[in-house]
Formats: C-alpha cells, structure tokens, sequence
C-alpha cells in the first residue's frame, strides 16, 4: 500500500535527520520506486504532507520504535553508500571501529566541515562501529577564541546533516587534569621542559637547529617550573615543550609547545584553568584513552598527526590510523569562520544563520536539504588532493531532490506598471509543475494593467509568459508566433491581490516586490521556484509581507 511506503520512508528520513522528514527527500523515494505516480504528483505530494505532519509530532524515540516495527530493514547498520563507495579502511574490524569527530567551538560548521564529518560518519556506519563528538574546547588563540553558542549549534547540525554520533558528548575542558598527568610523565621521563625564550629566540635557534638554552634543566628543575606556570607565570611568559630532534626537516616540528598559560576566561569553565594543552599534544592523550581506531582529519594537519605518533612512541602506545584529506573549495565562495564570527559579533550579519555565513544553520533556511550535501562531500571520495569546485556542483545535486516538490509562480522584482493598450481580459492558466500536469494549476486573471521587471525596449516585441504578444505597450496577438521573434518575460496583474515579497539573497541582499497571490498560502518551510528566478524557501510570513529565502537557481 502506498500510505505504508509512505510512512517507512517518512520515518526513515525522520530518524536520520533529527526527527523532521523532508517531503521532498519522500516524494523522491516514493517516485524512484513507483515512477507511474508521477501523473499523480499533486495527489501523491497531499498524501505525503499529511503522514509527514503526523511523523513530525512524534519524538525521536518514538519514531525509531515505530520504523523498528514497520520496516527494520531500513535500519540496517550494514546498508552501504548506493551513489559513492568509499574504499576499505586499513586495519578496519567491522564492529571495532571507532572513530572520532573534533570540531573547534568558535562557532557553528559550515559547508566546508560537513565532508570531513560525512566521512567519518559514512564509515562508522559502514563498520558497524562507534563515532565520538569530542568539542575540541581548549582555550584557543585570543584572534580564534570560542563561542559559547557553538556548544549547541555544532551537534544540532550534525544531526541535521543524519551523523549518528554517541549521545555521551566529550568536552576537553572536563579532561585538564588528565592531560597534566601525562605532561608530568614526559616530564619525569626527561621528554619535555619548560622553555623562557621570546619568539625571536625561538624562530632564531630553530633555524640553526640550535638547543634552548632550558633545555637542559633537570626533571626536578622543570617539574618545580611547571608548577610554577599554573601559579606564577604570566601568560607568554613561560610554555612547555616537547623534546624532538633539532634537526628535523621541518622546523615547526622542532621542540613544539604542547602547553602554554592563557588567563582568558573560558565559556565553559570560567577561570578554572590557566594552563592549557595544544591540540597534537591533547589528541595524542584522547586518541588513546578512548580507543580511537582510526583518525580522519585534514591535510592542513599532516604536522599534529606527526607529533601524535611521535607522542605515542615515547609512551609506547598502539598508532591509530591516520586517514588526511583534501580540503574542497566552492568557486567563488569565500568561508572564514573567524570573518564571519566578526560579523555576527558587530551585527553586520543577522546572526549566525545569516546566507554569508555558510554555515549548516544558513544553509538549511535556504532550502538545502542535507541529503544533498551528503550527496556533494561524498562525491569526491577520500581525496588527499585540495578541490576547488562550482558551487553550483552543490547547488545541482539540491536541484535533484527539491525540483519536483516545488510548485512554479510568478515573482516580479522592483515592479514596475505598465499598461497595454487593446489588450483583451483573459484568464491564464499555468502549471503549478510543468512535468506534473495532475498538480493542478493555478490561475491569474488579466486585464489591461501589469507588473514586470523587465526594462521594456522600444520598438521590441514581448510576450506575456502564457498570455499574449505586445510591443510599445500596444496589443499585438494572443498566439505565440515564433515569427515575432517575441523576448518572454513573466508578469503579474495589477490590482489583483498580489503578494508583497522580500528574498533573501546569498549575499545578504534583499529583492523586494510582488508574488502571485496564492502564495499567500504556502506554510513556513515551503519550497518553491519562482519562474525565471530560482527555488525560493518561505522563511517567515509578516503582517504585510512574505519574506522568502533564495536557494538557488
């Protein structure tokens, strides 16, 4: 029965993306696996807007326990990727694998975090194993500090995104102490020491692989110092660093710091601690103690994975498997999480959710789906090589899953009236769906007074979409006579309760004007495509307006 399909792949869609189905992510389901309903579209997209508000009133638990019951083949662990298969892991034991995800909280993720994450996610799933949110909360430099907002935007986008992580959340600013036990064993084992010198010293003994003069304290001397940077020791005043060849080809392996004073307040813990770890020194302690299998991360971060095996071997501890990645870039797109924080921060940008931030937030107001962006990350495999690619690469695979759930309308950007003489008084009627004809359509009832958007040219010949033909704001005929070699432009009529409507452009830049006016029916969330335009999201209705969300062409 097609209400039970219906209702599986509602509460499939619902389970994984947080507890809210998509219709669109449905409809598709439903038309890849009964495509002769698609001369039902309007019928069958009724039937899923219904079963989806009642899917959508249930709690997570409630619809996991219901899929469990109808459909358990759904929630198969072993199900694989059907688009993109990714290669076997080395050393992968299905059920064994554990792996972990470890964003920096100054701020929410963006376009640019999701693949990393998808990945990471994809395989856990695929080796029936565990996946770690670990808030990488460590004070941070003063120019990327944290944003106590980003504690919770960070898991509610993942789960929009459908990554299924454990529910016992990890916070490193709760494992300080277990961090400085294993600094004083370096410390007593002779591996570290705390060093004095300015930043000039440093970067000048690094390049003539030259020993710090500190260096050579002994463990009773480098033991009283350490304590003395959680008391006396300013900040930049004193760091503890790891022992490491002086001659390593890479100078900024050369003695790193892997603890530094910092008296900033913290988010979370306030002024508990004054002494904090470095990432490659803190993920080399957590990648261990919580049995990480294997690690996915970066190719910016080739220099932390190093330091992270030369920290296991000095404890003599199993390796993880390090897996880097190339970072994808969106043509034309700039992402700066720090930018945009200053943007947020000074109110430039409307919060964090605001188009230019790209952040998951942003993006699922304009209407992409997450099913989309999962389709997008995974389409480049696990590639060490940076990409650069067309936003548009993201754009076409959304265009896939919301196209045929969108119904068509007319939007006139700055209206301007126009009045053309003779003109007869028609009723037009347009698909609400060009290739769902069984959709319905709707109608607009013109006489000789419109809105366009165009600017009209003298002595060219136009034609009303689905109307008739006119030139110099005269009548010429109603057929569509290729001959006329007419410019088609969209149009609404004038006095005929048009809708008053605002779009949210990517750029943060409003259009303003007129919608048809059964728009004024659409609900919160609504898709559309505005003919000539593009896929718009209705964000929010207004006493005197409409106020849309631009997703893409």
């Amino acid at each position: 029965m097609l209400t039970d399909d219906i209702l599986k792949y509602a509460l499939h869609n619902a389970v994984k993306y947080g507890g809210k189905a998509s219709p669109g992510a449905v409809i598709g389901k439903i038309f890849a696996e009964h495509p002769e309903l698609k001369e039902k579209s309007a019928e069958v997209a009724k039937e899923v807007n219904a079963v989806i508000k009642e899917v959508n009133k249930a709690k997570p638990d409630a619809q996991l326990k219901q899929l469990e019951s109808l459909a358990p083949e759904l929630l198969e662990k072993k199900e694989k990727p059907k688009t993109h298969e990714l290669p076997e892991l080395n050393n992968a034991v299905d059920g064994q694998v554990v792996m972990r995800m470890a964003p920096y909280p100054s701020g929410p993720l963006h376009i640019g975090n999701a693949r990393p994450y998808l990945l990471n996610d994809e395989y856990a799933k695929k080796y029936n194993g565990k996946l770690l949110l670990v808030l990488d909360d460590t004070i941070g430099s003063e120019e990327k500090n944290i944003t106590k907002e980003a504690y919770d935007m960070i898991p509610e986008g993942l789960k929009w995104l459908g990554v299924v992580f454990d529910p016992k959340l990890i916070y490193k600013s709760d494992r300080m102490d277990i961090y400085y036990k294993y600094a004083e064993e370096l410390i007593k084992a002779g591996k570290a020491y705390v060093c004095f010198c300015d930043s000039e010293t440093l970067r000048t003994n690094r390049a003539e692989m030259k020993i710090c003069e500190h260096r050579e304290a002994t463990v009773e001397k480098t033991m009283d110092e350490w304590k003395k940077m959680f008391t006396e020791y300013k900040e930049g005043e004193a760091a503890l660093r790891i022992k490491t060849s002086m001659d390593n080809p890479n100078p900024a392996f050369r003695d790193r710091v892997i603890f530094r004073v910092c008296e900033r307040e913290h988010p979370r813990v306030s002024n508990k601690y004054r002494v904090w770890p470095l990432l490659d020194f803190s993920w080399a302690i957590d990648d261990h103690l919580l049995g990480i299998t294997h690690v996915m991360r970066g190719k910016d971060l080739m220099i932390e994975s190093d330091m992270e095996k030369y920290i296991w071997d000095i404890f003599g501890w199993k390796h993880a498997e390090l897996i880097h990645i190339g970072l994808v870039q969106l043509e034309g797109v700039k992402i700066s999480k720090s930018k945009a924080k200053k943007e947020v921060m000074s109110g430039e940008f409307s919060g964090w959710d605001d188009p230019r931030t790209w952040s998951l937030q942003a993006l699922r107001r304009r209407g992409i789906l997450p099913e989309a962006i999962r389709m997008f990350s995974l389409s480049f495999g696990v590639n060490p090589n940076e990409i650069t690619v067309p936003v548009d690469s993201l754009y076409a695979e959304n265009r896939k899953m919301i196209d045929a759930s969108s119904n068509r309308y007319f939007f006139v950007d700055n209206p301007q009236k126009i009045k053309i003489a003779n003109a007869p008084e028609m009723d037009a009627e347009l698909d609400l769906h060009q290739d769902f004809k069984e959709r319905g359509k709707r109608k607009l009832h013109a006489k000789q007074e419109f809105y366009v958007a165009d600017e009209l040219k003298k002595g060219k010949v136009y034609r009303f979409i689905h109307l008739f033909n006119f030139k110099d704001g005269e009548f010429v005929s109603k057929e569509h006579d290729t001959e006329l070699n007419a410019q088609l432009i969209h149009w609404l009529p004038a006095n005929e309760g048009n809708a008053e409507t605002e779009i949210l452009m990517p750029d943060g830049t409003l259009k303003k004007g007129l919608a048809e006016k059964d728009v004024k029916h659409l609900k919160i969330g609504d898709e559309v495509q505005f003919e000539r335009f593009g896929f718009c999201r209705l964000d929010r209705k207004e006493k005197d307006k409409l106020v849309f969300w631009y997703t893409h062409r």
